[in-house]
């Protein structure tokens, strides 16, 4: 089991497993929160948590369309 912790002050402290229901992040170019798959996205072996950046659907689809993303929250 995987889990982040964090101590939000000197006497209380959570503990969250990691499941592939609980991992999100920002698209880079929209902000737009993005449900993202770890297992999917670091199983090729190269990617880590710290270079990977994730687009929303609606932003690869313009940058593989050839154009940009506008705002669309």
């Amino acid at each position: 089991m995987f889990y982040v912790k964090e101590r939000l002050n000197d006497s209380l402290e959570i503990s969250i497993e990691i499941t592939d229901e609980n991992v999100f992040c920002h698209c880079p170019m929209c902000g737009v929160e993005v449900m993202v798959d770890i297992a999917e996205i670091l199983g090729d072996g190269e990617s880590d948590l710290f270079g990977t950046a994730i687009y929303c659907s609606e932003c690869s689809k313009k940058i593989r369309a050839g154009g940009s993303c506008d705002e669309h929250k």
